[in-house]
């Protein structure tokens, strides 16, 4: 993937020099953008980011008004904006030479806590979750149409009606709610370390709720990558655990996205740590048998 004249041009204009290299980013972020890694005659480098779908383009207008709105640590600087009403180009610092897990580490799983715990307490004029949020329609719906959850092989039939009931009454709505500031998508590619602290990625969910959720989203991901499990992380309201697990497992037996094939791998691999949490942390036997 090259990066056209057009798009070199709006970035000339932002950073005042002419881009004379570009490097494509395809290993990390999962919806269809366009990533680079550019850099300068002047000798600057910057990461570009431009939307090539509308509702792409939504979301890096609601991750930029995040940047222009706030300047902290955990957030990358913003070098500069442009929107064509068509195609949003977003330029940021190059943090190509921070630390980008995975591998996991204790040091580094608490360095992530600590930068979420400085986000939570920072006000931001966002979205306030409610009881209605998709994050909730999970168990609901595997109980309408359990054929694309029960189609990944994790459990039977006979377990998921047993379990049903105890998953739908922990998953509680209310559980959501909350007034802290919260990024709602903390994932490795999402993320880097810088001097101790988490730098966070792609604000384009961010809200305010209840600030377990957060933590929540991330360890099963995080558990995927080789860290700990999500209990010996932080012990969290178990309404947690069981939140998280209907949200992937309302999602990963979908057909893949066209412009987004990995989405569905990235939520399979989180349901295959995030079902044997909310089994340990309910106390339901194990899906046919199976360890967890």
């Amino acid at each position: 993937m090259n990066l056209d004249g057009a798009t070199a041009e709006r970035v000339r204009r932002i950073l005042g020099s002419p881009v004379v290299r570009a490097r494509a980013v395809t290993d990390r972020g999962y919806a269809p953008n366009q990533r680079w890694v550019v850099r300068t005659g002047a000798g600057r480098s910057a990461f570009v980011k431009v939307a090539r779908a509308p509702l792409t383009a939504s979301w890096l207008r609601a991750e930029h008004a995040v940047y222009s709105g706030l300047s902290a640590a955990f957030l990358p600087e913003l070098l500069g904006w442009d929107d064509d009403g068509a195609e949003p180009l977003l330029v940021l610092e190059d943090l190509t030479d921070a630390t980008w897990p995975p591998p996991w580490t204790r040091d580094s799983v608490d360095a992530v806590l600590r930068t979420l715990d400085e986000v939570h307490a920072t006000p931001l004029d966002l979205p306030v979750i409610g009881t209605d949020h998709h994050a909730a329609a999970g168990w609901p719906v595997v109980a309408e149409d359990p054929g694309p959850f029960l189609s990944l092989g994790l459990c039977s039939p006979a377990w998921l009606d047993r379990a049903l009931p105890v998953l739908l009454e922990a998953a509680t709505p209310e559980a959501l709610t909350g007034t802290a500031t919260l990024h709602l998508d903390v994932r490795s590619d999402n993320l880097c370390l810088r001097g101790g602290a988490a730098v966070l990625f792609d604000w384009n969910h961010a809200a305010l709720g209840n600030p377990q959720l957060d933590v929540a989203f991330w360890l099963p991901s995080l558990h995927a990558e080789g860290g700990p499990r999500p209990e010996d992380v932080l012990d969290l309201d178990p309404a947690m655990a069981a939140l998280v697990a209907g949200l992937f497992a309302a999602r990963a037996g979908l057909p893949p996205i066209p412009t987004a094939p990995r989405v569905r791998v990235v939520q399979r691999a989180q349901l295959g740590t995030a079902m044997p949490w909310v089994v340990r942390v309910l106390d339901l036997p194990p899906p046919d048998g199976d360890p967890v």
